[in-house]
């Protein structure tokens, strides 16, 4: 099991997200859990991409348009960074 790091930027987001919406909060708890078991779980559908503020990192799924953006920590693979929290498209998104 990993344990989770977790960046300002990160902190900030996902208080923005979990006080829009409940479903939304429900869905990202439940992401949290199978990242922290499994990160490439098939329905994550992880994948290796350039972010604009973190360079080239992992991507897992949440919703069709919110993804979690971490990557392992350098000094201990046990734990997981988690850097950013947000939408796929749009102007806000996470991706370059």
């Amino acid at each position: 099991m990993y344990r989770f790091s977790y960046s300002e930027t990160f902190k900030k987001k996902i208080d923005k997200l979990l006080l829009k919406d409940e479903r939304l909060k429900k869905k990202i708890k439940k992401a949290l859990q199978i990242l922290a078991q499994d990160p490439f779980y098939p329905s994550f559908k992880t994948h290796k991409l350039n972010t604009r503020h973190f360079g080239v990192k992992q991507s897992s799924w949440v919703t069709g348009d919110v993804r979690i953006v971490w990557d392992f920590d350098k000094e201990n693979s046990s734990i997981i960074l988690l850097l950013d929290i947000g939408k796929h498209s749009g102007a806000k998104k996470v991706y370059t």
